[in-house]
């Protein structure tokens, strides 16, 4: 079972000898407690619930499907030692909010010509409406909260395992802002 929960600490670099300069995402994982265990005959389908202290009074949960059942026991333990390095592993989070964001920000549009008779509308979205329908069609790319959803970052590496210090360091960024829990799935 390669799965835990863990907090942001935030990025550093490594060296190693071979592959220089890597730059990496340190993630506290304090020993999760394994809080419920569903299985194939009981539920339809077999998975883990680990739970982790987000402060002092605050508990996080989440769910972890598991591919088989596994002799796992209310009450055990999961801690970094279940990882190696080079195990290749997802990471999903809550992403930065950034509020209340542009069409030129938020989608990445292009924005307007800076002259031919353009004035104080560089940074408009443009036209938004079609002629038939009579109303702006649901989906359309316009201005709007940005940010703050989950997101997974698929095939990461681990670079690094501190048991001692119950660190895992993982190449590449990860979503969310420091001191937020993410989830380490294998």
């Amino acid at each position: 079972m390669k799965c835990i929960l863990g907090k942001k600490l935030g990025m550093t670099t490594l060296y190693d000898k071979k592959q220089g300069a890597l730059s990496v995402t340190l993630i506290e994982c304090q020993p999760n407690t394994i809080s419920a265990v569903r299985s194939k005959e009981k539920n339809g389908y077999s998975s883990v619930q680990l739970e982790i202290l987000k402060t002092k009074k605050r508990v996080h949960r989440k769910e972890f499907r598991l591919e088989s059942d596994e002799s796992i026991e209310i009450g055990g333990k999961v801690t970094v030692e279940n990882f190696q390095v080079g195990d290749i592993v997802k990471v999903s989070g809550i992403s930065k909010a950034k509020g209340f964001q542009g069409a030129m920000k938020r989608h990445g549009f292009k924005g307007a010509p800076q002259t031919h008779g353009h004035k104080h509308d560089h940074r408009a979205p443009g036209s938004i409406g079609a002629q038939q329908p009579q109303h702006v069609i649901k989906g359309k790319k316009m201005a709007g909260r940005m940010g703050g959803e989950r997101v997974t970052v698929k095939n990461m590496k681990i670079a690094h395992v501190d048991p001692k210090r119950k660190i895992l360091a993982v190449l590449g960024g990860v979503p969310g802002v420091v001191g937020r829990i993410v989830e380490i799935r294998g």
